[in-house]
């Protein structure tokens, strides 16, 4: 239960939109083993490959072996991620987002040239056009 409060304060404290949702983050005391060392395979077309990576399976680390999941277009994965904040250990759970179509560095919802010719999207006639560049 202890667990369950300080997790729903971090969420909390983060703000809304740019947290991710409640049950993607996990507070725990106890710190992660270094990574273990995987072969990656050949890249398959379609796919992404999500490394592996020591999740909290509620009283210890527990190592998920990586994987390929299918791409989802207009998203980006986010691996899971270990950070040390205040003397505790954050596991923000992978997942897909919204992302970057253009992998322009600039998240889809923010984007100003979709096409990126330089003309910003309000003033452009075809903002989407894939053979300008």
């Amino acid at each position: 239960m202890k667990k369950l409060l300080i997790a729903a304060a971090m969420a909390a404290t983060l703000g809304g939109a740019a947290a991710p949702s409640f049950a993607d983050v996990v507070v725990v005391r106890t710190a992660p083993p270094p990574p273990r060392h995987e072969v990656v395979p050949h890249a398959r077309h379609g796919y992404t490959w999500v490394a592996g990576h020591w999740d909290w399976n509620g009283r210890r680390n527990v190592w998920i072996k990586g994987t390929w999941v299918r791409d989802r277009n207009g998203y980006v994965y986010r691996p899971t991620a270990w950070e040390q904040r205040d003397g505790r250990w954050v596991v923000e759970r992978g997942g897909w987002q919204r992302g970057d179509r253009d992998h322009d560095g600039v998240p889809n919802r923010v984007d100003r040239d979709r096409d990126g010719d330089g003309v910003p999207n309000r003033r452009d006639d075809s903002p989407n056009n894939p053979n300008r560049h």
